[in-house]
């Protein structure tokens, strides 16, 4: 049996137990350690899934339970010794992000406090253990693996965090909420800890420079078979993806594929890994694949547009601002429970700027705040001049560029999920990031401009108020992550420009969801 055959054998193996004890289709889980209360009236038995230094929690004939150690007295192999205890974070998923860039966080947290970081190979990852003077104080253990098996280690209550460059699916949300996890699509339970993108990739003798959304669906759905049918040279069209298991490669089909109803063609070559895919795209002037952008390697990538002229390529204020439609945030998805509280500093730490740093001298792109002042962005108001007519007459672009004109736009954006006035996963992030910034003093004495833009569809005064709805329910749950009053020496207004601004067409649900959106601006 190869290790991949036993890799995925294990994972089955997993899933099966797991989903035998979510449906009560098997007996509970071992039970390792016993509970028993200082009156000796409590005696519990079960499984420890986790000990944050003050409470422990055991997966019970009762379901997940929770109580204070030293209320209890706690009998097993397992059970924490307080003397010898070091706290440890167990996190899980994505190679992507477990190769370079959470190894880097943790370093970068441990010289934050002065620790250092002694780094041990195991058969599974790696362990990072933070130490002073020799000592040591935190465990950071790393299973290197896929996104799938991340969530499937964290259901099974054999992670605390997952790595994922996808966004959790509703699947695993269901199973996350039986297994007594909380709800993984909240606001609380996941972070954004950098940015990737997905780009399609062809040969450096490709002469095709710009692919729309639905013509990639068609080639990988294996509608399109040669280059013509694309404008391009009458050339049979070869398709190349990542591995099955590789969560952006799954996030491709999903956001690509799988919203217009489409399937993955059955002649897409899938490569072990990404280095494979550039090699075979490079070789082939045939070839289309798609590559996170930071892996294209020899490849030549080519941007995104739309039927109304619209384009767009992977660059840093694209995927800062989601003016690029295939941004990929990637992850750690948290339980509901309480974690040690090292795993809480480190979770905070990584929201401010020095973690920001690791995220951009790792090669990915952060999530802090840049200007992109008016003058860099005379496409996007030529764009709308051009678009100017009846439906949107002359007097409201005016009025748009007399209250921007004095300011900035900031690279903070806000978009909402499909059908819903609910933010998406990277705007929560956004959000969350904008209220510590605020916390911290960035913007006193400035005045913040929540500006609120909608899709062409409809009338003209209906999108306005749409687009002030928005403007406001940011404004909103920005408040309310404040304690509900802005601090001294902070203003932030909101305003509407409706259709005014467009970012993409609105013949496609894509277009239109590049268009609902609400900018951050603040005063020079």
């Amino acid at each position: 049996m190869t290790r991949n055959e036993s890799g995925h054998l294990g994972s089955l193996l997993k899933r099966a137990v797991l989903c035998a004890a979510l449906f009560f289709c098997a007996p509970a889980f071992a039970q390792d350690v016993t509970l028993t209360s200082d009156g000796g009236g409590l005696n519990i038995n079960g499984r420890m899934i986790g000990f944050d230094g003050e409470n422990i929690q055991i997966e019970s004939q009762f379901g997940p339970l929770t109580l204070r150690y030293d209320t209890v007295t706690c009998t097993g192999e397992v059970c924490p010794d307080l003397d010898t205890y070091v706290p440890e974070l167990r996190l899980s998923g994505a190679h992507r992000m477990a190769d370079i860039l959470m190894p880097a966080m943790v370093e970068g947290f441990a010289r934050s406090k002065g620790f250092t970081v002694r780094f041990e190979d195991t058969d599974a990852g790696f362990v990072q253990t933070l130490t002073d003077n020799e000592q040591a104080v935190a465990r950071f253990v790393f299973h290197v693996t896929n996104t799938d098996e991340g969530f499937a280690d964290f259901i099974a209550h054999e992670a605390d965090i997952v790595m994922s460059v996808r966004e959790v699916r509703a699947a695993e949300v269901d199973r996350a909420r039986v297994a007594g996890l909380g709800s993984l699509d909240g606001a609380r339970q996941s972070r954004i800890v950098g940015l990737d993108a997905l780009v399609p990739v062809v040969s450096s003798v490709s002469e095709v420079r710009h692919i729309s959304l639905a013509e990639l669906s068609d080639a990988f759905a294996g509608e399109t078979l040669n280059w013509s049918a694309l404008g391009g040279p009458d050339v049979p069209m070869t398709l190349h993806l990542g591995p099955q298991n590789d969560g952006q490669m799954q996030r491709f089909i999903d956001d690509v594929l799988g919203v217009v109803g489409k399937s993955l063609g059955a002649d897409v070559v899938r490569h072990a890994d990404h280095d494979a895919v550039a090699t075979a795209v490079a070789a082939d002037p045939g070839a289309l694949g798609i590559l996170p952008f930071t892996d294209v390697g020899i490849t030549q990538s080519i941007a995104l547009r739309d039927a109304c002229g619209f384009i767009s390529a992977p660059r840093l204020t694209a995927l800062k601002t989601e003016d690029y439609p295939l941004t990929a945030p990637m992850f750690l998805y948290l339980p509901s429970r309480r974690l040690p509280t090292f795993a809480r500093e480190f979770l905070a730490w990584m929201q401010g700027p020095q973690a920001q740093l690791v995220v951009r001298r790792a090669g990915f792109v952060d999530q802090g705040a840049v200007p992109i002042p008016l003058d860099s962005q005379g496409q996007r108001f030529a764009n709308a001049i051009a678009a100017a007519g009846e439906d949107m007459p002359l007097i409201e672009l005016q009025r748009m560029v007399r209250a921007l004109g004095p300011r900035v736009r900031l690279s903070t954006s806000f978009r909402f999920e499909v059908g819903s006035t609910r933010l998406d996963a990277q705007s929560r992030s956004n959000l969350l990031s904008l209220a510590q910034a605020i916390r911290d003093g960035r913007y006193d004495t400035q005045v913040l401009l929540l500006a609120g833009f909608s899709d062409g569809r409809g009338a003209t005064s209906a999108n306005r108020d749409l687009s002030s709805g928005r403007a406001q329910a940011v404004l909103l749950d920005l408040q309310s992550l404040l304690g509900g009053v802005f601090p001294d020496g902070v203003s932030v207004e909101t305003q509407a420009f409706g259709e005014a601004l467009p970012m993409g067409c609105d013949d496609t649900e894509w277009g239109r969801q590049m268009n609902r959106r609400v900018e951050l601006w603040v005063s020079q």
